[in-house]
């Protein structure tokens, strides 16, 4: 690890997890970054501040009304110094303040004054990790920008096993890392479409399904965050542009295919993550069909055209799809994969509650193919961000 002359502002909060942030901070110090530490009252409970103020080599701060600093307005100018801010552990009460946009204690007020990266370490009990509250949370936090590191499964000092540890320091620290250095993605162009495709059948019904976009968006920003341009090419969504990413709206399978066509022209990885309707309606109606009175209803349907295969088949860039299955899983991601004529496909089950659609997290069995023999990765469960971060990475790593 190489920080030198990095800044990074180190936050803690109260949880069991705090006492491990001593071996972070040292471990910065170590790579060269300067480290100063905010602490909460509850971060106080479970570590002291001197031992932190010795790790650093910094006086730590935990006053926001600070008369010495505040006559020179010292939470302002701790915003603005560093390069980044780590907070760990993040707590569940300081995730829900800091997606609120709260300020009652200097380490809530630094995130809301400064415009400066953050990332959330989380670390709570695993029911606490799992309530709605904390998931809503965790994904407002993620649309506005932060970045959630962990957390990972296990033992928990309550005697709980799940999700909800705090990852290990040393995997916090290289995180810091690729953070600042790791860019293997620099200069290449990667294009990615995410969410579903509308169909339209009248001016007011339409044929659609129910992908969220969240996976697609959650690997766009992984390849843009590891030094990708991206083109992310969506269906109708309620999701914000990832920063840094370039976004094309669109709506039908159709218009999906023209901006991928136009896109793709150089691209070096094309990843068919959107959930394309295989089926339009033939004709559509200019006027709403109106119900008729003790009868059905015949729609009839043609196909859409196949976006991930024209690009397989027209393009030069690396060629990975998505297969989401509700029934024989590894036999039908396999058999697609054969026939778009790609390398790599990604299954998942999404006949689960707790992975898939609408969910933020995801679990894959991604299948590529070399030298006629088809190899397995599995990946997950875990949160789409951090899944993504390890899917971009595996693509490259192999393509």
């Amino acid at each position: 690890m190489n920080l030198s002359q990095k800044k990074i502002l180190l936050g803690l909060t109260g949880g069991i997890a705090a006492y491990k942030v001593a071996d972070l901070c040292r471990q910065l110090v170590k790579a060269g970054a300067e480290v100063r530490v905010v602490m909460t009252s509850g971060a106080k409970a479970f570590i002291t501040p001197l031992t932190l103020q010795a790790l650093s080599g910094n006086p730590v701060h935990d006053d926001l009304l600070d008369p010495s600093a505040e006559a020179a307005m010292g939470h302002i100018e701790l915003a603005k110094w560093p390069d980044l801010i780590v907070i760990a552990p993040a707590s569940a009460d300081f995730i829900a303040r800091a997606t609120v946009g709260m300020a009652n204690d200097l380490l809530s007020t630094l995130c809301v004054a400064s415009a400066k990266p953050i990332a959330l370490v989380p670390a709570m009990n695993q029911q606490m990790w799992a309530n709605a509250a904390t998931q809503d949370n965790i994904q407002t936090a993620s649309k506005r920008g932060m970045h959630i590191w962990g957390p990972a499964s296990g033992e928990q000092a309550c005697g709980d096993v799940g999700l909800g540890r705090m990852i290990e320091p040393l995997d916090i620290a290289q995180k810091v890392d690729t953070f600042f250095n790791h860019k293997p993605l620099k200069g290449q162009h990667w294009v990615i479409t995410a969410g579903p495709t509308v169909e339209k059948i009248d001016p007011v019904r339409f044929l659609t399904n129910r992908s969220s976009g969240k996976m697609g968006y959650s690997i766009a920003k992984a390849a843009a965050d590891l030094g990708a341009k991206v083109t992310l090419v969506s269906g109708p969504v309620s999701l914000s542009a990832p920063n840094g990413v370039q976004r094309l709206m669109v709506e039908s399978a159709q218009s999906m295919l023209d901006a991928v066509t136009e896109t793709t022209d150089k691209a070096d990885v094309f990843i068919a993550c959107a959930a394309v309707s295989d089926y339009r309606a033939k004709d559509i109606s200019e006027q709403k069909m109106k119900k008729k009175a003790d009868s059905g209803l015949s729609l009839e349907l043609e196909q859409n055209p196949d976006i991930l295969k024209w690009v397989a088949t027209n393009r030069s860039c690396y060629c990975v799809g998505f297969a989401a299955e509700t029934q024989n899983v590894d036999e039908y991601a396999k058999a697609k994969m054969q026939r778009k004529g790609i390398e790599m496909i990604c299954a998942n089950d999404v006949s689960r509650t707790d992975i898939g659609f609408s969910s933020d997290h995801n679990e894959l069995r991604v299948f590529h193919l070399i030298k006629d023999q088809i190899e397995m990765y599995p990946l997950g469960p875990m949160l789409k961000s951090e899944l993504s971060l390890e899917l971009v990475e595996l693509i490259n790593s192999v393509r």
